[in-house]
């Protein structure tokens, strides 16, 4: 008997990718997503695969799943700034309702969950590079605290559910995750610039240009999920790549990449945006043997080639979905 799997988010840049790889270990996928940032295109391919089944559905108001089930990976959310900052409402919801239900149908089925965290509940960090002991430094009212503070009230609702009953959890800090299937112009830092080159605007950098990201190319983010997922360990762990660049540094780079002639101009920092961000990869290093192999110019390489692939409708597509018909008067 195939082992089943429920992969919350699954039309998602990530949740996707996540599908592809159980699929491609022999496991019988359920893909749930309610579709108000995943994209239905991301996992068409799979529709017609007998071990693939997708439910339309949102997991902030319940989720039931028929007959046995091994596995949930909780990755419905929205993670982009101009996604969370449109939507705050149902950003909540999703990290706290919807992590509740699914922790709830994790142990009626006796299966074991894995919730996606994020670097964000670091918030604008005071510790460099940020390890799994650091508590953060979080403006939980502030317009990125309905992101930050959803991901870490998941994480105490999770290892409450640990704790009091014996639920086998599991909880990944995701670190900047990048690759094919990113929406372009979502607010994230490389489909943001690929798309202003690809278009032949100037790169938009907010600030000075100083603040630090670290890339972790999608493939190597999916190995260190699947690793963590199949491990014995409860507490978090960060995954993403240590190799660290400044935004300025990295537009230079895209430029470089695109060939374009674009130039740099500068606008105001957005309010609580990080300054650093570095995974401490330590722990996954001990307990997954995990360790990111793809180098950042070979991972950039691959997502500008999928990128300069689309459409032109796509690529000049605005960069706000509409959320009108998701939004509570």
């Amino acid at each position: 008997m195939k082992k089943k799997i429920l992969i919350t988010g699954a039309a998602g840049f990530l949740g996707s990718h996540l599908c592809d790889k159980f699929i491609q270990e022999g496991y019988k996928v359920i893909g749930m997503d309610n579709l108000i940032t995943g994209d239905r295109k991301n996992i068409e391919h799979l529709f017609k695969n007998e071990d693939f089944e997708f439910y339309h559905h949102d997991v902030s108001t319940f989720v039931h799943v028929a007959g046995s089930l091994d596995y949930i990976l909780h990755f419905a959310s929205p993670a982009s700034p101009i996604d969370y900052l449109k939507i705050p409402i149902q950003t909540l919801k999703v990290g706290s309702l919807g992590t509740h239900n699914l922790l709830g149908l994790a142990k009626e089925k006796n299966a074991r969950i894995l919730i996606a965290s994020t670097s964000e509940v670091y918030g604008d960090p005071l510790v460099h590079p940020q390890n799994e002991d650091y508590y953060g430094n979080v403006n939980t009212i502030g317009p990125r605290g309905v992101y930050d503070e959803a991901k870490r009230f998941q994480e105490s609702i999770t290892m409450a559910y640990h704790r009091y009953h014996g639920l086998e959890t599991r909880i990944v800090r995701i670190f900047n995750t990048y690759g094919p299937r990113m929406r372009l112009n979502d607010g994230r830092v490389i489909p943001a610039f690929i798309g202003q080159a690809l278009r032949g605007e100037d790169l938009t950098v907010f600030g000075d240009g100083s603040q630090t990201r670290s890339f972790c190319y999608v493939d190597d983010q999916v190995d260190g999920i699947y690793r963590l997922l199949l491990s014995d360990y409860s507490h978090p762990v960060n995954i993403g790549n240590p190799n660290e660049i400044t935004i300025k540094d990295f537009a230079e780079e895209i430029i470089k990449l695109t060939g374009t002639q674009q130039k740099i101009v500068y606008k105001p920092l957005p309010e609580d945006d990080p300054m650093q961000r570095q995974p401490d990869i330590t722990r996954a290093k001990e307990i997954l043997g995990w360790e990111p192999k793809v180098t950042r110019s070979e991972g950039m390489q691959k997502t500008y080639d999928y990128f300069r692939n689309l459409s032109q409708e796509e690529l000049h597509r605005s960069e706000h979905k509409d959320f009108s018909k998701h939004i509570k008067k």
